[in-house]
């Protein structure tokens, strides 16, 4: 085996990749997702079907669904929805103060020839409500929160804690959001909270999934496409 086909494999059994793999090929989409276009609307369920085959094949193994808090779980992540929607509710244009800026512009990635498209948008809130709780999840909470704190970051358990790992990966989570950084720090600061609480990655995958299922739905009931 030549020295290359021996550094890919000793890459691909890095501890990290189980944990950060899917989050880089949601990023790789979307980074090219201009150029995806010419699929029309078979582009959401291929990108569906690939997150999901990246998931399966790199974090079956570290993937965990058992649940500590049903009812915590389920209801923090309703009280999220809420706080994400709020100040746009509160204060109408008020999120217009940050499009434009570095932060991005106010503006649907969905093109309006598929706000009717029932086969469109079932699998947008696929992609929302079960596969990036689990893919961002993985990365932002099961791995870099304790990779800050320790690079030999499977030495600790999930939830351990360090304000610096805290603050940094809510604020970075926050920036993930764009214009809605203001409520994304919020988010990133609760679902810490929540990680340190339960130590559960499965609760975390369903109250991010509960958050983000009510906001596809209520995008799709109230026509906010802003969000998407």
């Amino acid at each position: 085996m030549t020295s290359d086909g021996t550094n890919q494999q000793s890459i691909l059994k890095h501890p990290a990749v189980p944990w950060v793999t899917p989050f880089l090929a949601f990023v790789a989409i979307l980074s090219i997702s201009d150029y995806l276009h010419f699929l029309g609307r078979w582009e959401y369920p291929l990108r569906c079907g690939f997150l999901t085959a990246v998931i399966y094949h790199f974090s079956r193994r570290v993937l965990s669904f058992r649940v500590v808090s049903w009812t915590g779980s389920i209801g923090l992540g309703v009280a999220v929805f809420v706080l994400w929607i709020g100040p746009d509710l509160l204060f109408p244009g008020y999120r217009q103060l940050f499009s434009g800026t570095v932060l991005g512009t106010l503006k649907s990635s969905l093109p309006s020839e598929y706000h009717a498209d029932p086969m469109v948008l079932f699998f947008r809130t696929v992609r929302a409500a079960l596969l990036v709780p689990i893919l961002e999840e993985l990365f932002w909470r099961g791995w870099l929160m304790r990779y800050l704190i320790k690079p030999d970051f499977l030495s600790l358990p999930l939830g351990a804690y360090s304000r610096s790992a805290f603050w940094i990966t809510a604020v970075l989570f926050a920036l993930e959001h764009g214009v809605f950084w203001d409520v994304g720090l919020a988010c990133g600061l609760i679902y810490n909270w929540w990680m340190v609480r339960t130590r559960s990655l499965g609760d975390l995958i369903l109250v991010h999934a509960v958050t983000n299922a009510c906001l596809s739905f209520y995008v799709i009931w109230a026509k906010q496409w802003q969000y998407w």
